[in-house]
């Protein structure tokens, strides 16, 4: 869902060079034009298929409206979409809707771009992220501030039964001491999205120079805490309407991660996670259904 773009934005700049442009380069900029998201969270090749056009298009497309190359005009296009640093939030209320029934309109089309953004999340990215997960030696969930809540809920999903090899940075005293336990054989999963916290940063970059393996799941592929990452997760999170950007895509990898991970984990995590629901039982946590 394309937001609305300032009138040095990058991407005006591509709608008024249009008529101009060769046809086969129109059909590519009307692509990107719709398609803003994808065009900062996708690959180039990705997004050729999708377009039915060459890779290399891309590339002249980008050379046309003066900047040195694809990699270029992605970076303005993702920085055009970001919120101003000092009101990341409040800048998302400018077009704050007026009159009767505004707040039913409002949850509507926040509804229809959750469900929009969760259809564009890869599939086959999320699978191969949980392989690795499933192939660490010891599994640690990274994310803070609003970030949070989606790194405790992966924890406690994978948790459930791999209860020994699961841990939360900074889930029990300061980030910067399990920063310094990350190794080799570890996986690292790193949650985050713009504004970016400082700590998810740090967190990134400690995988990277342990060799952990780094799961990124992030709103662009520019995010600072993707850079180095071996698996790149990316879910929508500013074009939902609303105050706040949306958490629901990166829910919605953190569980498919969880699940996918206990499926490639195949008997050994279904005893491990019947042994925790018998611990559980036994320790009278759930409330007991009347008959």
């Amino acid at each position: 869902m394309a937001q609305s773009q300032s009138k040095s934005s990058p991407l005006n700049e591509l709608c008024s060079a249009l008529p101009s442009l060769p046809a086969r380069l129109q059909q590519v900029g009307r692509f990107v034009a719709a398609n803003d998201y994808d065009a900062t969270t996708r690959s180039m090749r990705d997004l050729a298929a999708e377009a039915g056009a060459d890779p290399a298009a891309f590339t002249r497309l980008a050379k046309a409206l003066g900047y040195s190359g694809w990699d270029e005009l992605r970076a303005a296009l993702t920085e055009a979409r970001r919120p101003a640093q000092a009101q990341p939030f409040s800048a998302r209320t400018g077009g704050s809707r007026k009159g009767p029934h505004a707040e039913i309109s409002l949850v509507a089309d926040k509804l229809e771009a959750e469900a929009a953004g969760l259809r564009r999340i890869s599939t086959g990215s999320v699978a191969e992220a949980a392989k690795a997960l499933h192939d660490a030696r010891r599994i640690w969930i990274a994310g803070f501030r609003s970030c949070r809540s989606v790194a405790e809920l992966l924890n406690y999903q994978l948790r459930l039964f791999r209860p020994d090899e699961v841990q939360l940075v900074g889930g029990s005293g300061p980030e910067d001491l399990d920063l310094g336990a990350f190794q080799r054989g570890d996986a690292v999963v790193v949650i985050g999205f713009a504004p970016y916290s400082r700590a998810s940063v740090l967190s990134a970059r400690a995988a990277h120079e342990s060799g952990a393996t780094l799961v990124a799941i992030a709103d662009a592929i520019t995010a600072p805490m993707a850079e180095g990452a071996d698996h790149l997760l990316l879910f929508e999170a500013a074009a939902s309407p609303g105050f706040f950007p949306s958490l629901t895509g990166a829910i919605a990898i953190a569980q498919s991660l969880a699940a996918a991970t206990f499926v490639l984990g195949g008997t050994k995590a279904k005893r491990r996670l019947e042994e925790t629901e018998g611990r559980l039982a036994a320790m009278s946590q759930y409330v007991a259904e009347k008959g």
